[in-house]
């Protein structure tokens, strides 16, 4: 039975946490908010800084200009490297550009490249699973692309060449879905008996905590709403998670504004998450429109407290206090160090 409204009277609105920026994330734009402090504008980004289309549209306003290829970039420019990664190529491109560069890349995606440099060097075939075209799979790939082989799914996995009597490694992008990763995985681990696991898991915390957040309350949920960029790809990965987790619809938004009143209809039970580049704001907005749909205000359930933080880059952290020059720490130059 629903009231005027049109929606049920024991209607509720569940958040997920953790949710939203991630420590690689907040890494990345507070290095290009730092840039343009430090340097002035145009501070140029190869690529999207983050997938988030309010991300970048918010530092465009502040003088940061994305590119695609750095040819786009005049010579002896200040060049911001995003969170995804680049390959070896890209950086020494930028270095024959005289590019003065920062690397904003996620330290947990640095991870990924040196395992492929190292297994790579111990003569390892490496399979990668990812997404093809993705910046990050372009980057990791990049370091060895003789050496790497994409799968995307267990077809690939089914096609792949590979001598099945010699030791293999898989390795990930950070952002997949942790269950389809472990499917492929293990359609692999049956072809190639000797497959290698990598020494640590490359499917990020943030990723994993956000996908088991909602899991958590998805099968209590008619409807999932998801706050995240289509190009993100742990944003689409977490309307999956939800679906398989029992929600009964779940879509994605960039921000209020796309919320449908159609989706609505009849619905009790309102799950809200949002993607690992998504600032708190745009999921702020979407339960302020569902307080305006006729829905009482969130409660938050949180899976765990995420308190994992990554040092800015030398070029962009904050000055050494004078108290601890005169202890001999020495302040960083920024100036100096893109030189």
């Amino acid at each position: 039975m629903s009231d005027e409204t049109g929606l049920p009277p024991d209607r509720r609105v569940l958040v997920a946490a953790p949710r939203g920026y991630c420590a690689g994330v907040d890494r990345a734009v507070t290095t290009v908010e730092r840039a343009l402090a430090s340097f002035g504008a145009p501070v140029y980004v190869r690529k999207q800084i983050v997938h988030n289309k309010h991300v970048v549209e918010t530092l465009e306003s502040k003088g940061a200009v994305f590119v695609d290829e750095l040819a786009q970039v005049p010579r002896g420019a200040l060049l911001v490297f995003s969170a995804h990664g680049v390959s070896p190529a890209v950086r020494a491109e930028a270095a024959q550009r005289g590019l003065r560069t920062i690397d904003a890349t996620c330290p947990l995606v640095t991870k990924v490249h040196h395992e492929v440099t190292r297994f790579t060097g111990r003569g390892l075939p490496i399979v990668l699973v990812g997404h093809a075209g993705h910046e990050e799979v372009e980057g990791t790939s990049g370091e060895a692309p003789d050496n790497v082989t994409l799968v995307q799914n267990v077809g690939d996995v089914d096609a792949l060449s590979l001598d099945p009597d010699k030791p293999l490694i898989w390795l990930s992008q950070t952002t997949l879905s942790v269950d389809e990763t472990r499917e492929i995985v293990e359609r692999l681990r049956a072809r190639f008996p000797k497959l290698l696991d990598p020494p640590t898991d490359d499917i990020c915390y943030a990723t994993q905590n956000r996908q088991s957040a909602i899991k958590q309350i998805a099968a209590r949920c008619e409807l999932v709403i998801v706050v995240g960029s289509a190009n993100s790809s742990n944003s689409m990965r977490l309307v999956d998670v939800a679906l398989d987790a029992g929600a009964g619809a779940a879509h994605r938004v960039d921000d209020a504004d796309q919320l449908d009143p159609a989706w609505f209809e009849g619905v009790a039970t309102v799950g809200v998450t949002s993607g690992a580049s998504v600032p708190e704001e745009l999921l702020d907005a979407v339960l302020m429109r569902l307080v305006e749909l006729g829905y009482p205000p969130a409660t938050e359930e949180v899976l765990t407290e995420e308190t994992i933080a990554f040092a800015l880059p030398t070029q962009v952290r904050p000055p050494i206090p004078r108290g601890d020059r005169h202890r001999g720490v020495a302040r960083p130059d920024p100036a100096a160090q893109l030189r």
